[in-house]
C-alpha cells in the first residue's frame, strides 16, 4: 500500500458529515476494471510516480511500475476516475487453495500457506496509489478506493482481508477495518522499505465498520458488477452504493444478501 494514498490523519475520528462527503464523492467516481493496454499503462505510470515520490522504488527509464502479478487469472486491477481523469488505483487478488497466487504469499508463506490449506479464501490488495493533486481536491479518495477491498472481501466471503503495509500505516487499517497485525516487518519484493502483514475477517467486524462508516455498505448487484471482468465501466454500481449509504443514514435497511 502506498503511503501517498494515506496522507491524512490516522487517529482523528470521522467528522460530522464525513459519511455524507464520502457518499457524494462516490457519486462522482467512475470505477473501471482495467483491461486495455492503454489503461494498464496509465495505471503503471500512476504507480511509478507514487512509489518514486515516497522513495519506495528507484527511478527507471520506462517510468512505469508493474510486475507479473498484474497478469494472473485471479487479479482485478481497478482504476477510479473523476471527470474522466485517473484519480486512484488498487489491485486485488482473490486466492484459494485451488488458486494460491497472490503477492503477499511470496513474503508471508509461513503464515498464509496453512490458511490456504485449511480452505480459507484470501483477499490481497496491493498497489494502492492516488494522484496527489486529485487527493487534495477530494480527501476522501482513499476511503472510496479501499472500499473496493471491503466489497471483495464480502463478495468472496474471505476469511482474510489482508493488507501489507509499513508499520506507520497500521493505525489507519486498525481504526478503519479493525485489522490486526500478525507479524513484524519483512522485506517486500521490488520495494525498498519493509512492510508488515495485517488481516481481518469481514464477517467478524462488519457491524462495527458499518456503524462507523456506513458508506462501506453495498448491494449484491454492486459487488457482482465490481467482480465481473465482462464490465469495464461500473460507474452505475458506484452510484448505487452512494444511494445505499444515503438510505442507511435515513434509517432504511439496505439488503446485503445474495
Amino acid at each position: 500500500m502506498s503511503a501517498v494514498a494515506l496522507a491524512y490523519s490516522y487517529d482523528s475520528p470521522p467528522r460530522t458529515g464525513f459519511s455524507d462527503r464520502i457518499s457524494r464523492l462516490l457519486d462522482k467516481v467512475d470505477c473501471r476494471v482495467i483491461q486495455s493496454d492503454e489503461d494498464r499503462e496509465a495505471i503503471a505510470r500512476l504507480r511509478y510516480d507514487a512509489y518514486l515520490r515516497e522513495g519506495a522504488i528507484p527511478p527507471n527509464p520506462s517510468r512505469l511500475f508493474a510486475d507479473p502479478y498484474d497478469d494472473k487469472k485471479n487479479v482485478w486491477i481497478f482504476g477510479l476516475y473523476i471527470d474522466d481523469e485517473l484519480a486512484s488505483s488498487i489491485r486485488i487478488h482473490v486466492a484459494t487453495k485451488d488458486v494460491p497466487v497472490f503477492p503477499s504469499l511470496s513474503v508471508f508463506s509461513d503464515l498464509l500457506e496453512p490458511e490456504l490449506a485449511a480452505g480459507k479464501t484470501i483477499v490481497d490488495p496491493t498497489r494502492f496509489v492516488t494522484d496527489p493533486r486529485i487527493s487534495r481536491l477530494h480527501p476522501g479518495l482513499p476511503y472510496v478506493t479501499l472500499r473496493l477491498c471491503w466489497l471483495a472481501a464480502e463478495h468472496f466471503e474471505a476469511e482474510h482481508f489482508l493488507v501489507a503495509v509499513r508499520a506507520e500505516h497500521q493505525a489507519f487499517y486498525k481504526r478503519t477495518f479493525n485489522h490486526r497485525s500478525i507479524c513484524g516487518q519483512r522485506n517486500y519484493p521490488l520495494l525498498s522499505k519493509p512492510i508488515t502483514l495485517m488481516t481481518v475477517d469481514h464477517n467478524q467486524v462488519a457491524d462495527r465498520v458499518y456503524h462507523r462508516y456506513p458508506f462501506f455498505r453495498s448491494t449484491f448487484f454492486e459487488r457482482r458488477m465490481l467482480s465481473s471482468r465482462a464490465s469495464r465501466n461500473v460507474a452505475a454500481a458506484g452510484r448505487r452504493c452512494a444511494a445505499a449509504a444515503a438510505g442507511h443514514r435515513a434509517g432504511r435497511l439496505v439488503s446485503m444478501s445474495g
